[in-house]
């Protein structure tokens, strides 16, 4: 297209030829390009944003390099929601082969995750960390109840189980109470949690502890409230046998609705419920005051460190774009190309920017908030921090000696540990306790 052809009033320049696309393959043109893209879907503008689908299709196959399946996945997930929306309804049609946009998400086998979580330190630094802590928060305690809110699947509770088996004082009883969320959030698994409870039980009689299994069907749409009302009544029959409460939080709390979708859910009878009613106050500050009530040994928390809870899709593009290169990025370092794992991995990340992009409201569960915010969050809800302290530390960088050169450990203030691609920070690691 010449420049005669192209409407002043666009901020874009003249479109390259076929020959002259390789200028506009770095990650930052790439990025520009899915903000005019964006933009032009959001206001109806067909033609422009088919003009720039033509431009991202010949840039950014499928089976490029790092920044080009970024930016594949991103152009996906903009086709996807403007087929949702009815806007620029000639955009799915326009769809290059090589932007398929259906998904395909393994459901995995306990063997299979427990594998593809040992790729990363993505969640392994989750573990670590969180594992280190609670082993010091409850030593001495004969009785151990663990809630767990985990996206994956209680790949945390083994390595836990073997630390607590090895303690001086000898095994304690152990309770292990699991958020089994009813939504679909890869990685997902092939068999039920009463399933995946009974291989728990085995694997602790295995290591000579007695464990106590429960699953309570939950939803992150209502912010836990059901499940934390069966907890609190169950917590209050069992709290005077002085047992370790340990409240475990691994990158599910995100899923939780926040301010941006009040107004709240009414309750029929705050008495049966420990959320009250309030406009002034999102479900994640409710869910974590909740959690306060109880009155918990240790809470941790593990999340990933990004914002992506804005309204404004452009502003939620650019923040998930120069934060989901790092799972691309790091993934040529341990998986070969066209490996199942990797189409696995890739898969999940993929979903993940659909979810970002594609989906409005309580559909869109993808809402990470940064790790200075979620500190807020705690504080106000009546904890304070604990310390993890060099034997963390140590524990966790022993743990990344295993994966590639690139990643490493931080602490920031108040002890708060963050886990860092190349310097950039990826997840974060922190532990409460009531103030």
């Amino acid at each position: 297209m010449n420049k005669n052809q192209a409407p002043r009033d666009r901020p874009w320049p003249e479109f390259p030829t076929s020959k002259g696309l390789g200028s506009f393959g770095d990650a930052n043109c790439m990025e520009q390009l899915l903000v005019h893209c964006a933009n032009a879907i959001e206001s109806n503008d067909a033609t422009l944003a088919q003009q720039i689908l033509w431009v991202l299709n010949n840039i950014a196959p499928p089976d490029g390099d790092s920044n080009q399946r970024l930016t594949c996945a991103f152009l996906r997930a903009l086709i996807v929601r403007a087929a949702k929306s009815g806007t620029c309804k000639l955009l799915a049609a326009m769809a290059n082969a090589r932007c398929n946009l259906a998904i395909e998400n393994h459901k995995f086998s306990v063997v299979e995750l427990a594998s593809f979580v040992d790729l990363t330190p993505w969640h392994r630094f989750g573990f670590t960390a969180a594992n280190a802590a609670i082993l010091e928060a409850v030593e001495g305690y004969s009785v151990i109840h663990i809630v767990d809110f985990s996206l994956t699947h209680c790949m945390q509770i083994p390595t836990l189980i073997d630390a607590i088996a090895n303690r001086v004082e000898g095994p304690p009883l152990l309770k292990l109470t699991v958020a089994g969320a009813t939504e679909d959030i890869p990685p997902m698994l092939d068999l039920s949690y009463e399933e995946l409870g009974a291989k728990l039980v085995n694997f602790a009689r295995y290591r000579n502890i007695m464990l106590e299994f429960r699953v309570i069907p939950s939803s992150y749409t209502d912010g836990f409230a059901s499940f934390i009302e069966q907890l609190r009544v169950q917590h209050l029959v069992q709290a005077e046998s002085g047992e370790a409460l340990v409240i475990n939080c691994h990158m599910m709390l995100h899923c939780i609705p926040e301010e941006t979708l009040s107004p709240l859910p009414e309750v029929p009878d705050s008495n049966s419920c420990p959320y009250e009613p309030s406009t002034l106050s999102s479900l994640r500050t409710m869910f974590l005051k909740a959690l306060r009530g109880l009155d918990p040994t240790i809470v941790v928390l593990v999340d990933e460190d990004a914002d992506l809870t804005s309204n404004n899709l452009v502003c939620r593009l650019r923040s998930a774009f120069n934060y989901l290169w790092i799972p691309y990025d790091t993934v040529d370092t341990f998986l070969r190309q066209g490996s199942k794992q990797r189409q696995w991995y890739e898969a999940d990340i993929c979903w993940k920017i659909e979810n970002v992009i594609a989906y409005e409201g309580l559909q869109r569960v993808e809402r990470l908030e940064p790790k200075g915010r979620w500190v807020q969050r705690m504080r106000d809800a009546g904890f304070r921090g604990l310390e993890l302290g060099e034997e963390v530390v140590s524990e966790v960088r022993g743990m990344l000696d295993e994966h590639a050169a690139g990643w490493g450990v931080k602490k920031e203030e108040e002890d708060h540990l963050v886990l860092t691609w190349k310097g950039h920070n990826v997840v974060f690691a922190t532990a409460w306790a009531p103030a």
